[in-house]
């Protein structure tokens, strides 16, 4: 099969943890070994990942450069860990290609003036609303605890996809889109300018599932699945359901959301299956066994 695998931003680094060096390239390892199944069990994968805690490490030091560039930078720096843990972790004849990919976005996106994505670590009310009053940041509620949000408009067009597909065509395992893909607009003349801004990583992930024509479209965290009644006595893991029924439910913007629509768009445009879950569980989502699966009824 064909397969997406979108690793989550918390599924790369400990959520709550100090972002160091040494913590993330653990917290890729982990990936890569689950990743490294994938590819033994003869399946052509292509990777993409999240960075919002990367990002927004970088922003809270003062960065001088904006969101897209942080991105880049970030993007380049999980993908050589990544490539580097991934060689480690299944055949040396294997050949990885991390590719920096921008992404067309609308300028006039209604998520410019709604900042709903999180980056950055968590903080307390206290710390989150200092840290808002000194940078001009807008706060958004994450769970218990309180993060950083940026605008995150919709991806419209992966300006890379011809290069994605000569290299898996070449056999390569490519990782791509990273963060959203680095975020840009075209300008009157038709030239392309960065714009401040993190586009959420399951819609981009999507968007290059279905150009892809993939069979399947993993988006994997570190939570067990999409549970139905969350925070409540009667939560529960919702294990398989269809588009339709998957859109009657209620999950935070922020988180969840988008992942569920995502992963429902894929599967009306393509018949294939998507599944959300832990980074741990990657055979288990393909086989159906773990994680919340969604596809059509059968």
């Amino acid at each position: 099969m064909r397969i997406v695998v979108a690793l989550g931003g918390n599924a790369l680094s400990t959520r709550g943890s100090a972002l160091t060096a040494e913590s993330q390239r653990s917290s890729i390892r982990t990936a890569a070994k689950s990743l490294a199944a994938l590819l033994e069990a003869g399946h052509e994968v292509v990777i993409t990942h999240g960075n919002g805690p990367q990002v927004g490490y970088l922003a809270l030091q003062g960065s001088a450069f904006p969101l897209d560039v942080l991105g880049a930078e970030t993007d380049g720096m999980i993908g050589y860990v990544l490539q580097q843990e991934l060689d480690n972790a299944h055949t040396p004849e294997t050949q990885y290609a991390t590719l920096l990919t921008q992404i067309e976005v609308d300028p006039d996106d209604p998520a410019f003036a709604a900042p709903t994505k999180f980056i950055g670590p968590i903080y307390t009310r206290k710390k989150a609303e200092k840290l808002r009053d000194e940078h001009g940041w807008t706060i958004g509620q994450d769970g218990q605890h309180f993060r950083r949000t940026v605008p995150s408009p919709r991806p419209r067009r992966i300006l890379e996809l011809g290069v994605i597909r000569l290299l898996l065509d070449q056999g390569v395992v490519v990782i791509c889109a990273g963060g959203g893909g680095i975020p840009v607009v075209a300008r009157p003349d038709g030239t392309m300018i960065g714009v401040e801004a993190v586009i959420d990583k399951d819609h981009a992930s999507g968007l290059l599932a279905r150009a892809l024509k993939a069979d399947a479209y993993l988006m994997l965290t570190d939570v067990e699945g999409v549970f139905e009644n969350w925070g409540t006595p009667a939560q529960a893991r919702i294990t398989e359901a269809t588009p339709e029924k998957m859109r009657l439910g209620e999950y935070p913007a922020g988180s969840m959301g988008p992942k569920v629509e995502a992963a429902c768009d894929f599967v009306d445009a393509t018949g294939g299956f998507a599944s959300i879950g832990r980074l741990c569980d990657t055979l288990g989502l393909i086989e159906g066994t773990c994680g919340t699966r969604i596809a059509r009824a059968r």
